[in-house]
């Protein structure tokens, strides 16, 4: 069996991210980067059932982007990833082109089924997954809390706001995580310095035969300022009040 894992390289989430002046671009080149925290949920599940099924399922980490890229693809061998991949591609690209790239990956490794996270941290597309499955025509069970595997295909919990929904679907698939779904592990430093040996195998676009085609076009970006002011008030009626005036002003 073999199980795919994109991941996204984003930027560290404790950092401080700005807008440039001319509010074209984020400046985020000096910040450290990290592999997205939704998929590396998806990686820790995908590791999980191989240790929790049989030594041949092999667990391949894809990601698309810059040689950069490939610290967070280290990372991923390093907590158990098998191979890992980059697709070289230097544009930036939305939802459906990563999906349209994905699919082209899924066509020539053919996996048994393909575990992401259910959305990056940067952007909160939500979006990847869905185009993934609607391209490749397969199954698809998004927000998922559990994954086990059985004889027919896989079996998962989904979190909604009902509650949670038992689903089955048969392979191939594509799954996205939920928060709930583990807790990453840590890299031991053995696991780092053999990760730092891997080779990591670099595919071109022009190889898998996808044309970038921007469906999404970045207008401007701005830093949003956050500023509260606090009035004290001496009774619930005052507090009252002062709701009612502020709530007519908007």
């Amino acid at each position: 069996m073999k199980i795919l894992v994109p991941i996204k390289r984003v930027v560290d989430i404790d950092q401080k991210i700005r807008a440039s002046a001319d509010g074209s671009r984020l400046e985020i080149d000096h910040l450290p980067f990290i592999v997205n925290p939704f998929d590396a949920i998806a990686l820790e599940e995908a590791v999980r059932l191989r240790e929790q099924g049989s030594s041949d399922v092999e667990v391949v980490a894809v990601g698309i982007g810059v040689p950069q890229y490939e610290e967070q693809l280290r990372s991923a061998i390093a907590v158990g990833a098998d191979r890992a991949v980059r697709i070289a591609c230097d544009q930036e690209l939305d939802p459906w082109n990563v999906a349209c790239v994905l699919r082209a990956f899924v066509r020539q490794e053919s996996p048994d089924f393909v575990v992401m996270g259910k959305q990056a941290v940067d952007d909160d597309s939500n979006q990847v997954g869905q185009f993934l499955a609607a391209q490749l025509g397969w199954p698809q069970a998004t927000f998922a809390s559990q994954v086990k595997i059985t004889d027919s295909g896989l079996r998962i919990h989904r979190e909604t706001d009902a509650g949670i929904e038992v689903i089955s679907v048969f392979l191939p698939a594509v799954i996205t995580t939920d928060l709930r779904l583990n807790e990453p592990r840590y890299a031991s430093l053995p696991s780092i310095m053999r990760a730092r040996k891997k080779q990591i195998e670099v595919v071109d676009l022009e190889t898998l035969g996808v044309t970038i085609a921007p469906r999404v076009r970045i207008l401007g970006v701005r830093t949003e300022q956050s500023s509260r002011t606090c009035t004290r008030v001496d009774s619930v009626d005052q507090l009252l009040a002062r709701l009612r005036s502020e709530t007519e002003l908007l």
